[in-house]
This record gives structure tokens, sequence and C-alpha cells, in this order.
């Protein structure tokens, strides 16, 4: 039983120490809980700032439904960050609803997404328990600006762009789990949102982006369709949403974009373990260590969505720093109302839905992690 009202689920994993910064920084007491205690402690020591001063508890626990349950129960809210989130997500998400906690994740998977909206909303809903995946960087950011594009009356189409850049010009740094989630996306290429249905992209999709914040176009994908054409598939001001994610490098992109095509051509039509095999080989080629912690000289981040109507039209743009640094922010920020029980929507929701686009911009710009231009076109 959880001794705190937090509890940060995958507490040795990148974005989870990150959380747990914020939490620190907020002084919210946490339990965090691993499959490994041992190696949790020792990682959230090296890593989690001002961890001295934390009021926590660590708790191992293997990832089985009950065996959650037990953990969970007590606290309020767990902030999931175990993924690829297709594979371990529906065991956490069960077992916070039967332990009654609200649930947040930091998912873009749109299987995984779908998964909780079509098969936990209600429950959730009548339990009032908020159900919120995807609050992270990569899809809240764009949702913010989409959501203030959508402040101009008659908007009812929009696209929205993610960008990032990094160290040497490039992609930022990933961490294993982000990596595993953006090679699991090449198994599921995602949707997108016209006319209130979700449709699916071509396997070889790609956008060319052009963006006043930067000097060259950009060579975007799909992302796996990301969170938002879900997100606005209900929402009766929308029609459409089309979302994509772009490295300022786009030498770096077309590396995925080809592993996409040879993934079409040469394992498709493998058997799921061959696949899962190909998946980890690729994410330990990329990625086999935990990246240095970000830097605002560094990582730099520019989200944008286009809102179009039948005479409106507008442009909304989010520039930000350190994008995992900012989910850390932004899960933070979603736990703050939630343990003053100041949430607007229960059941499936995002985080903008829930607590409002403006209070999480709000909490992002106080803490020097974003901005926002809203310009009419």
């Amino acid at each position: 039983m959880a001794k705190y009202p937090v509890v940060v689920y995958g507490a040795s994993g990148y974005t989870g120490m990150l959380i747990m910064d914020w939490l620190v920084d907020q002084k919210i007491p946490f339990t965090a809980v691993a499959r490994n205690a041992a190696r949790a402690k020792q990682m959230m020591d090296q890593r989690v700032v001002g961890l001295e001063s934390a009021t926590y508890e660590i708790v191992e626990c293997a990832h089985e439904v009950e065996s959650l349950v037990k953990v969970f129960s007590g606290s309020k809210v767990v902030c999931n960050t175990v993924g690829p989130f297709v594979h371990f997500g529906l065991e956490t998400v069960e077992a916070c609803l039967k332990a009654g906690c609200h649930y947040l994740d930091s998912a873009g998977e749109q299987e995984h997404i779908l998964a909780l909206r079509d098969t936990f909303s209600e429950q959730f809903r009548q339990a009032g328990l908020l159900l919120s995946p995807s609050l992270a960087y990569m899809y809240t950011y764009a949702e913010i600006a989409a959501e203030l594009a959508l402040e101009t009356h008659g908007v009812d189409a929009l696209e929205t762009s993610t960008l990032t850049r990094g160290p040497r010009g490039g992609a930022p740094g990933v961490s294993v789990g982000s990596a595993a989630t953006i090679f699991e996306g090449i198994r599921h290429p995602g949707a997108y949102l016209y006319e209130k249905e979700l449709l699916d992209y071509a396997p070889n999709a790609s956008f060319n982006v052009v963006c006043p914040s930067l000097m060259e176009s950009v060579f975007c994908l799909p992302w796996g369709g990301t969170s938002l054409p879900v997100f606005f598939q209900n929402d009766s001001r929308v029609r459409s949403c089309a979302s994509c994610v772009g490295f300022y490098d786009n030498s770096v992109m077309k590396v995925v974009h080809g592993l996409a095509e040879k993934w079409e051509a040469e394992y498709k039509h493998l058997p799921k373990e061959q696949q899962d095999a190909v998946i980890s080989s690729l994410v330990q080629s990329t990625t086999p260590n935990m990246p240095p912690r970000e830097r605002s000289t560094l990582q730099r981040t520019t989200d944008f969505a286009i809102g179009r109507g039948q005479l409106a039209a507008v442009r909304a743009t989010v520039h930000g720093v350190t994008p995992y640094i900012a989910t850390g922010a932004l899960h933070a920020a979603a736990v703050v109302k939630l343990l003053d029980n100041d949430v607007a929507k229960v059941g499936f929701a995002s985080s903008s839905k829930a607590f409002g686009h403006r209070y999480m911009l709000g909490f992002l710009e106080q803490r020097g992690l974003a901005r926002a231009t809203i310009t009419q076109l």
C-alpha cells in the first residue's frame, strides 16, 4: 500500500526521475515504484535533483495487475512511465481503476490511447477518476497550440507540427523508453482525423514542413499519428486533425523513414516474436545508454498548430526548451490539480481538457519552459 498520495511507476527510468524532480520542487511526497528497488535507489540518488530533502519511499513491484493494485492502493494519482505502453499500459490502467487512482502517462502510441478510450473511459468516469494518457512534451505542447488556435471563432480543421533540435544540430538525445516507442510506431503507422473519422496513414507517409522560426524546411513523419487525432475525434469543434513530428536534422528523419519502408518490405509479415526481436535490436543499437540531462542551450523546440475554418485562419506557436524536463513539469502540473480535486473532466480526457490549456501553458511559462504566440492569417 502506497504511503504517499502520488505514485511514480517506472522510477528508475529517465522520464520517471524527471517527474520526481518536479514533485520534489513542488514539495509533494511520492511513492517510487520499480521492478528493482535497489537499481531505482541507485539511479534516483544519481539523477533526482534535491532528493535528499524529499519525502518519499521506494517500493519494488512486479508488473502484474494484482501486485500493482496492492502498491497503488492508498495513493490518489499514478504517473506511469513504463513503456512501450502498447505492451505494458493496460495492466497499469486496470490496476489504477481497481485501486481508485487517477491515471497519467506519457504515451504516444495511438493503439494504446484508443484502447484506453474504448475500454476504460466509462469505467473511470463512473468512478470519478481521470484517465489521461499522452501527457508529454511530444504531444501536449502541440495540443496546447491547437487549443490556442481553436480560440479563434470558426476554426474546425487543425494541422500540427512538433519540431525539436538537440546537440550537433540534430535529434535530441532520446531515452531507451522513447526509442522503443519510436520504433514500435513503425509497426503501427497511425491515423489522422478527417471529417470525424480516423483514417490510416500510408506506410511511407511524410511531410515537408516550413516553419517561420527555422531557416530550413523540416522532413517530418506522422510519428504513429500522435494522440491529437484521438483527443479531437469527439470534440464538437473539430472536423479534421493531422499531426507530424520532425527533428531539425533531415538526414536523421530520413533514416527513420527508411526504416519504416524497410519494415513494410521485409518485416511486416513476420511473426510477432520476430518483429519484437527486430525492434529490440534497433533500440539497443541506437540508445544503449540513458542520455545526459538536457540543457536549455541545446534542446529547443517549436510546436505549432495551423487552424482553419471556412473564413478563419490562425497559427499558434509554442516555443520551448528541454522536452524531457518539460514532460516532468507537465506531470507535476496535473498532479497539483488532482491533489486539489480541481479537474474539469473525468474519464478519458487530455490534460488540456481536464485542467485547461491555459493553465498547462501558464505552468510552463512560469518556469521558463515555454512561451506562446498567436498570429491571425
